[in-house]
């Protein structure tokens, strides 16, 4: 049976990993300015085996911000760019038949797409039709494709890190509910300020380049996901993770005993599922460990809620007429729901004691 770390190799392993991240960060704001918020959560999405969607206007750095992480990852990297008339098999590869010259037999080659690769930068994933973008859900989900009644594993690690165009924009198409749940985050970005953008046209008008240089091979990644999984989690932080994710199904009774808030239940249509849960509480430990933290707490959870939780809410049209979004409901849920592991009648009960 294996032995629980001791106190000092938890705290060595926590070390490694913060290592590690502050190294990649420092590699990717060689080239990025700002947007410390996209960078960590990109980040993390990566320690946590997870994949990222980044929403922004166009002319933001999207691209640029996703393909600098990769060059700081000694990773396999491909480019996807994702327009109207892409085809599924533009993604994944394609069968073709091939003769051998000396035989004349001829036999079927599968001939890898674009997506065999460990980091896939799907650049404006919304421009494409859905018949497309389903080419990869497969991929997101089971880390493999199948062409032809054939399974064929993708290589390790995997992610999938997305650009998105604000869905009122023409020329796009809304991603399902179904791909957009195997996201982990959805990455906001907005303009940058004043000095940063003097600092960006500096850098894109002069005449020097940065270099970046990469941080982290495979083996190394796949020893800080294994370290950001085994942070152990205390039972009152998993419950809180769930009853803000169960608060979010309007149609479902409340656990606890507590009353959902008013703003879920006068705009959310459908609420998460239970991979928001997971992704709550991987999040949390990925976030406790950049902080230094050997265990989980409630403020970890409440740190990365918006992200993990805001593309999983399905608004009502009550949302749209009154310009309300899902970062107004989850500020909400995140003022109006306890922090604590009890129920409401526990908590009735420790108020009367304490009276």
């Amino acid at each position: 049976m294996t032995q629980p770390p001791t106190t000092a190799e938890a705290q060595a392993a926590i070390d490694e990993v913060r290592g590690a991240y502050n190294r990649l960060t420092t590699e990717v704001h060689k080239v990025i300015v700002g947007q410390d918020q996209a960078v960590d959560q990109i980040l993390m999405a990566i320690l946590c085996r997870g994949h990222a969607l980044v929403v922004g206007v166009p002319g933001l750095a999207k691209t640029l911000l996703i393909s600098t992480v990769a060059k700081s990852l000694s990773l396999g990297f491909s480019r996807v760019q994702f327009t109207p008339d892409l085809m599924p098999s533009d993604i994944t590869g394609t069968e073709v038949i091939e003769e051998d010259k000396t035989t004349g037999s001829r036999q079927l080659r599968f001939v890898k797409g674009p997506i065999f690769a460990n980091v896939i930068l799907a650049d404006e994933i919304n421009r494409t039709p859905p018949k497309t973008q389903a080419a990869l859900l497969e991929a997101m989900q089971e880390r493999q494709v199948t062409v032809g009644g054939v399974q064929h594993r993708l290589p390790k690690p995997f992610f999938v890190l997305a650009t998105q165009n604000p869905i009122e924009q023409e020329g796009t198409y809304p991603l399902p509910e179904a791909q957009l749940d195997r996201f982990m985050y959805m990455v906001t970005i907005g303009y940058p300020t004043a000095d940063e953008e003097m600092l960006i046209v500096k850098r894109t008008t002069g005449g020097t380049r940065a270099e970046v240089q990469p941080v982290l091979d495979v083996e190394q990644i796949e020893r800080v996901q294994e370290l950001v999984r085994a942070l152990p989690v205390a039972d009152h932080v998993y419950r809180y993770a769930l009853r803000l994710v169960r608060a979010t199904r309007v149609k479902e009774p409340m656990d606890g005993g507590f009353p959902r808030p008013a703003l879920v239940t006068k705009y959310v249509g459908v609420g998460a599922g239970p991979r928001a849960s997971e992704y709550l509480i991987l999040a949390a430990k990925a976030r406790a460990i950049l902080s230094g933290s050997p265990t989980v707490t409630i403020e970890h959870i409440r740190a990365i809620t918006k992200p993990v939780l805001r593309h999983r809410l399905l608004l009502n049209f009550n949302a749209e007429a009154d310009g309300v979004t899902a970062d107004n409901i989850i500020d909400a849920m995140l003022r109006d729901l306890p922090a604590d592991g009890a129920t409401a009648e526990e908590r009735k009960m420790m108020d009367t004691v304490m009276r």
